[in-house]
């Protein structure tokens, strides 16, 4: 028979530890909420499909029983979410001082231990100064015809096909523009497929963190290694046969990897690469196609962005020469379009943060450690800031010029860390919506439906049939 005091003990411990568990320690008030269960947290529950575009049930059932700051536990990480549009800004603008970019062990594992996000300070800025000499408002201005001519191609060739699948269509033709400016990669002229090694990444991405064969998770590992195996190859070419002349960002990269004491390593500069490529065209892919999709249920907003396009094609003395710069800045009510699709598509559903010190905010304590989730999705969808918040209105962005995160309005991040492709991103949009409007109608034929785990992703797709308009018989 066991001693009394073993099983007294056996009995005793997992209480106790459960009990830390639901009630961690604290030198004031924690905010409210549930920690879930020792050791997954409520990351099940986190994780769990919603196929609407309305807050995540996982949010909204928590505000509504804690209110706008609560806790939780994800992946094994004590959390406190915050709805809370004044938390928000506190948090951005205090980055580096009393908040630091943070993200759980399971993403820092697929993005590289040195990503951009994961690195502060100097060596941030350093980086983000890297990033805006290829995707700056100035770098833009000369990128603009290739972007427009990757537009007009790809929806030219699209017509020539019965239907076309959007999101897989457009983040292919993101990804061959975005690696062309990147590493000079021609996937019709490559004997390796780079992107093939992307889209086993991104099936991953925003799965449970189970790293065992078979999974989500696992492929999506197996995918980043591929990838990141193709990028270090290319590097060392590059590297060993310099070219005279800059063309694209390797040759940068290699320029600065030569300088005598440069704080740029090899690692560094592989892992930015990967997370330029794969941030440039998945985000921008999962915003035009939700964007069309939207369109193909407003011809109002239709007609409203067909106007503004065909007026801007009228003012032109050649009809057939590209956008120019003055005439992307004057797109009034296409920029008003891409604020509300990026508000409704809450592409990303959480922005991590963790605290550096002990914060007292609201009558709320956060501890020292712990990580903070700001949530756009709560803010985007509050009907407390925006009237009607699940109807796409363009036109309530009227008057608004909007040059950075605001209290209501957070899509592209905010503070010091708001995103450096945000420009990349709008002028892609933006040029792609005037070839299409000016040149093409289509017809939804299957697919469409939306699914967030929590991210946003189309898992049927979004078919369509692409018609050039002077070949249709327009009404």
């Amino acid at each position: 028979m066991w001693p009394l005091y073993l099983v007294a003990l056996i009995i005793i411990l997992p209480t106790f530890l459960a009990y830390r568990w639901k009630s961690p320690t604290c030198n004031g008030r924690l905010p409210p909420g549930s920690m879930g269960l020792p050791l997954v947290g409520e990351t099940l529950q986190f994780f769990s499909p919603n196929t609407s575009d309305d807050i995540s049930p996982f949010i909204k059932h928590r505000i509504k029983r804690y209110g706008s700051i609560f806790k939780t536990n994800l992946v094994g990480r004590p959390v406190v979410v915050s709805t809370d549009p004044d938390l928000n800004y506190f948090i951005f603008q205090q980055e580096g001082q009393v908040f630091q970019s943070w993200y759980p062990d399971t993403f820092t594992e697929i993005f590289g231990r040195q990503n951009v996000g994961s690195l502060h300070g100097f060596m941030y800025k350093y980086l983000k100064n890297m990033v805006l000499s290829l995707f700056g408002p100035e770098s833009l201005k000369k990128m603009l015809s290739e972007v427009e001519h990757a537009a007009c191609t790809s929806l030219q060739h699209w017509s020539c096909q019965d239907t076309v699948e959007l999101k897989e269509a457009t983040a292919t033709m993101i990804f061959d523009l975005t690696a062309k400016k990147l590493i000079s990669y021609d996937s019709k002229n490559s004997s390796e497929n780079l992107r093939e090694n992307f889209v086993a990444f991104i099936q991953g991405l925003i799965s449970f963190p189970l790293d065992l064969p078979g999974t989500a998770y696992h492929k999506c590992l197996q995918g980043r290694k591929r990838a990141m195996k193709m990028l270090k190859k290319m590097l060392e070419e590059r590297r060993a046969k310099p070219r005279k002349e800059q063309s694209d960002f390797f040759d940068y990269v290699v320029e600065e990897l030569k300088k005598e004491g440069t704080i740029l390593t090899e690692a560094i500069a592989l892992d930015l690469m990967f997370v330029l490529l794969f941030a440039s065209f998945e985000t921008t892919s999962l915003a035009i196609t939700y964007a069309i999709k939207v369109l193909s249920h407003n011809p109002l907003v239709l007609k409203q962005l067909q106007e503004e396009h065909e007026s801007i094609l009228k003012r032109r003395e050649d009809p057939n020469s590209g956008v120019t710069w003055k005439e992307y800045k004057s797109m009034t009510y296409t920029f008003q379009f891409i604020n509300e699709t990026v508000r409704l598509a809450n592409i990303v559903p959480g922005i991590f943060r963790k605290a550096l010190r002990e914060i007292n905010f609201k009558g709320y304590t956060i501890p020292a450690g712990w990580a903070v989730m700001v949530c756009p999705p709560a803010v985007h969808l509050s009907p407390a800031k925006y009237q009607d918040p699940l109807s796409f209105n363009p036109s309530r962005w009227e008057g608004i010029e909007l040059n950075g995160a605001t209290r209501q309005f957070m899509a592209f991040g905010g503070g010091m860390r708001f995103c450096v492709g945000t420009d990349f991103t709008k002028v892609q949009m933006a040029v792609f919506i005037h070839c299409l409007v000016t040149k093409y109608r289509w017809n939804p034929i299957k697919g469409g439906n939306i699914t967030r785990t929590p991210g946003l992703q189309f898992p049927d797709g979004f078919h369509v049939q692409m018609i050039k308009r002077d070949q249709s018989n327009q009404e």
